[in-house]
């Protein structure tokens, strides 16, 4: 197979300023400025591209362990129902009252990290394969923050990477990365029978092919987003994205298409599961509860049993904003999770519950919903290694948590099982995402957005609201607000946007942003 060799065009563009800080010396490893690099090192172009492609994969789900922990321990992961803090802090995402800096880590340092680097390619290079692979990258990032946002700086973003630009909104947001995806795609397709290099690339080591495949399975997943907010262009970009008649590549199909990081210094969910102050995050009560309930094989390499209150060796979750101090809430279980495992982007389980649900509409013919929902969860086996023979026949309704503790029992309002039920639509959409939800761990934010979008899984509400009234008892946010140093560096911009694009309730955890309206859920 031909490798591309990058042409570097060394200009003035190369040597702005686009630095970021932090508060952890090895920051600017994962987020460093390339456009201050020296001429010496610039002299080895693989090193360059490898810089600058790699600060943008970095920041998709960031590697960097402390704004992975905002970004997906504490955010993400929580609101997506997948994970618990081990102690109770007086401001947290639990408790709906999170800091002003937590508030900003998505929106004042992943933004600028994957514009700045996006920029640095730009004029580093004019290899066309390379920056098609940039653009999905750069894709998938921003559809994570609009989903978080709704409405962000996108298309009048700076030369310098900076949020300090009008706010795109959410439809536009969209839009847009629906044309880039496939200007990339098309590119590609071009460029098939080439490779990028493979040291520059931690995600696919330059297999143009899958990345063709992610690209349009990121496409298919914007696409059901937009199931109630534009059910047209919903139908109209989900079939695009799974065509492969003319040659077309279509979405992923098998796990060897699963989109991983690797490449890392360390899993930064391993650092904060096991190493900040003995582990900040923990299992949450609502997974761990549906995966017992149904002997779910795949719970073991989820998590680790822990041993509470004389229970030995068992599964036990945390509740979502408990007030336990950290001895008693460290010793629920653990993530199960390696220093040296790659993180997950997307995987083909998530890919085949898409495909279940345009089934459902009528809008994918190759296979039944059932099929592919069974398919679904048959991959997410095969990729744990996992078996189980019974498990797509299990009729065993989800069980009453009893908090080891005794502190937070609850039980669950759900009538879903893993078995398909043959009549009932909306049962069968429950199936699909809780299955998608299960398979998706822990991709936290698109956990919260498809719960925000459907209502599913059944989760419990947080145990304490401290939203001050923004969020009702018993509700759980629907988008995250700007910090709040915004107002004075971008106020005109910010302030036109909340207007025109929040206009039913304005900057609040409690406002649906434009795809979050399907029509059972307006008053959650």
């Amino acid at each position: 197979m031909k490798t591309i060799y990058s042409k570097i065009c060394f200009g003035a563009g190369l040597l702005g300023s686009l630095v970021l800080g932090s508060c952890t010396g090895d920051y600017m490893d994962y987020n460093r400025n390339w456009a201050e690099v020296t001429a010496d090192e610039m002299q080895r172009d693989e090193y360059l591209i490898s810089s600058l492609l790699g600060g943008m994969q970095n920041n998709v789900i960031p590697a960097e362990e402390h704004l992975n922990q905002f970004t997906e321990c504490l955010l993400g992961g929580i609101w997506g129902g997948y994970f618990a803090d081990s102690q109770s802090w007086a401001t947290s995402f639990s408790y709906f009252n999170p800091s002003q800096d937590w508030l900003g880590k998505m929106y004042l340092d992943v933004i600028p990290n994957v514009y700045s680097n996006w920029l640095g390619l730009q004029a580093a290079t004019s290899d066309e394969a390379i920056l098609a692979v940039g653009k999905i990258v750069k894709s998938a990032a921003f559809q994570r923050i609009t989903d978080a946002y709704g409405p962000i700086p996108y298309s009048q973003i700076g030369t310098d990477g900076k949020v300090t630009a009008p706010l795109d909104t959410q439809k536009e947001v969209y839009t847009k990365i629906f044309e880039e995806l496939d200007e990339a795609v098309a590119t590609l397709m071009e460029h098939r029978g080439t490779s990028i290099s493979a040291a520059a690339d931690k995600v696919y080591a330059g297999d143009l092919d899958k990345w063709i495949k992610f690209a349009n399975s990121l496409k298919l997943r914007m696409a059901i987003r937009l199931v109630y907010a534009d059910p047209t262009t919903a139908e109209q970009r989900a079939r695009e994205a799974i065509d492969t008649s003319d040659g077309k590549l279509g979405v992923m199909a098998t796990n060897d298409d699963n989109a991983y990081l690797s490449g890392i210094n360390i899993n930064p969910f391993y650092k904060v599961a096991y190493e900040y102050n003995g582990g900040e995050t923990r299992m949450s009560a609502d997974l761990l509860n549906y995966m017992k309930s149904w002997d779910d094989p795949r719970i073991g390499v989820y998590a680790k049993p822990c041993t509470i209150t004389g229970r030995t060796s068992e599964y036990w979750g945390l509740r979502i904003g408990n007030e336990y101090a950290i001895a008693k809430g460290q010793a629920y279980s653990n993530l199960n999770i390696g220093q040296n495992d790659p993180i997950l982007w997307m995987n083909v389980s998530e890919v085949m519950f898409l495909r279940a649900e345009m089934a459902l509409y009528g809008w994918d013919t190759g296979d039944t919903a059932e099929n592919y929902y069974r398919r679904g969860v048959e991959l997410s086996f095969e990729k744990w290694g996992v078996e189980s023979s019974s498990y797509l026949s299990c009729y065993t309704p989800v069980g009453t948590y009893n908090d080891p503790n005794g502190t937070y029992t609850f039980t669950p309002q759900t009538e879903c099982v893993p078995a398909w039920n043959p009549s009932s639509a909306k049962l069968q959409l429950e199936q699909i995402i809780t299955q998608k939800w299960i398979a998706n761990f822990p991709l936290g934010h698109e956990a919260w957005a498809e719960f925000r979008r459907t209502g599913y899984p059944k989760l419990q509400p947080t145990a304490v609201n401290l939203s001050g009234g923004d969020i009702a008892t018993g509700k759980f946010a629907r988008r995250l607000t700007y910090p709040s140093d915004e107002y004075k560096t971008n106020g005109v911009n910010l302030t036109r946007a909340v207007g025109r694009d929040l206009p039913d309730g304005g900057d609040k955890f409690s406002t649906h942003t434009w795809w979050d309206c399907n029509p059972d859920l307006v008053n959650e």
